[in-house]
């Protein structure tokens, strides 16, 4: 088992502005959140965060259960029973009933933590937010602190990753800040050859869905990748909190211009380029760069670009749109580039076939030819 924490404590030799000391009151009267981490279904996340919630009662605090996914686990279901729940919220769609966390019931009832389980999860249409992660974003700023978990393959930036590992492409997924920005971080932990153990035991699924998991999902490899990368994704978001506490020497900033198109990798290569941009500490821009007038692009164009943008914000990153305006997109790659100051460009892999290339030119060498300080890095379609 392995606890990190996250200092909210930061030197500063420098005398605050109102602005600065309004919002330091502010996030003082922000909720905690503490979060359970787990490579795999079955590690012992809920388990684990629910002992907690009752030492905590132990101790005199309010605390109560605000949803927990018990998943017919024996040993969950008897850890809820001497602790308060708040009441799920009813939402009707398409003519059946849903539950949902009540987050204006939890408001109204203040306790000091609540627990809310399955962080990851995307809300039925007609709920106040559309995935639960906002609603705990919600509580924390209403000033209650939560207790939440989640596995490592819903995090947004290593999407791909896990995608490798599994051959799942996983559909619920949270944005990074939020391990980033929580207080707490524990990492629940268990080998791969016990969490199949619990899987055969029925701990985990149901009889009928136990050879079918055992023969995809929970496979040693996949679970021992799985394992690997959570250790290190809580190891590197722990190393970045400590770094952000250090004064480091003045020098150059890295920046780092992805460039997108209209393609099956184009978010694919957004993550890449968070996570060096992550490990660099370096600012990150999105490129795309349209041919046609942006007043006259096709509606699902335009949605696409939400989507890139919507994805481009998660990582607190810049979206740039630019018309090329029948100049070469490679010339308008370099012009962007050399505006932002960027140190570095990451680009998928040509779709130009070679004969294309010899008549057309070679993005990648025309922007190497022009730029002799940036780095340029160019990506697999197959290891995106």
């Amino acid at each position: 088992m392995c606890v990190l924490y996250a200092d909210d404590y930061k030197p500063t030799f420098q005398r605050r502005t109102p602005e600065e000391y309004l919002e330091y009151i502010r996030q003082q009267n922000r909720g905690k959140l503490k979060l359970y981490v787990g490579a795999a279904p079955g590690v012992g996340k809920s388990y684990k965060m629910l002992y907690d919630a009752r030492e905590m009662k132990k101790d005199g605090m309010d605390i109560v259960i605000g949803l927990i996914e018990t998943h017919g686990r024996k040993e969950t279901e008897e850890a809820i029973a001497d602790l308060e729940k708040v009441p799920l919220k009813e939402i009707q769609y398409k003519g059946k009933v849903f539950y949902e966390l009540d987050v204006e019931g939890i408001i109204k009832r203040a306790p000091q933590v609540v627990v809310v389980d399955e962080l990851a999860h995307s809300n039925v249409p007609g709920s106040k937010n559309k995935k639960r992660y906002m609603d705990v974003q919600e509580l924390i700023d209403a000033g209650i602190s939560v207790l939440s978990a989640f596995n490592i393959q819903h995090l947004e930036s290593v999407h791909d990753i896990v995608a490798q590992i599994t051959n799942v492409k996983v559909r619920e997924r949270i944005p990074d800040f939020i391990l980033q920005k929580a207080n707490e971080i524990q990492l629940v932990d268990a080998t791969p050859e016990v969490l199949r153990k619990r899987l055969i035991d029925g701990k985990i699924y149901k009889e009928e869905k136990i050879q079918q998991s055992l023969q995809n999902f929970f496979t040693l490899n996949n679970l021992g990748a799985l394992r690997e990368l959570s250790l290190r994704e809580v190891a590197d978001d722990m190393d970045e909190k400590i770094s952000q506490t250090v004064i480091e020497p003045i020098g150059v900033k890295e920046k780092i211009l992805v460039c997108v198109q209209y393609s099956s990798t184009a978010g694919k290569l957004i993550r890449r380029g968070w996570r060096m941009a992550d490990r660099l500490n370096a600012e990150l821009y999105v490129l795309n760069v349209e041919r046609e007038n942006i007043d006259s692009l096709s509606a699902s164009k335009k949605q696409t670009i939400e989507d890139w943008k919507e994805l481009t914000n998660q990582f607190d990153a810049r979206f740039v749109l630019e018309e090329a305006k029948g100049r070469k997109p490679a010339d308008v790659i370099i012009e962007v580039a050399k505006r932002l100051q960027v140190t570095q460009i990451l680009l998928g892999q040509s779709a130009r076939t070679r004969w294309e290339e010899i008549r057309k030119g070679s993005i990648v060498n025309e922007i190497m030819r022009q730029t002799k300080h940036i780095d340029i890095h160019i990506v697999a379609d197959q290891r995106v």
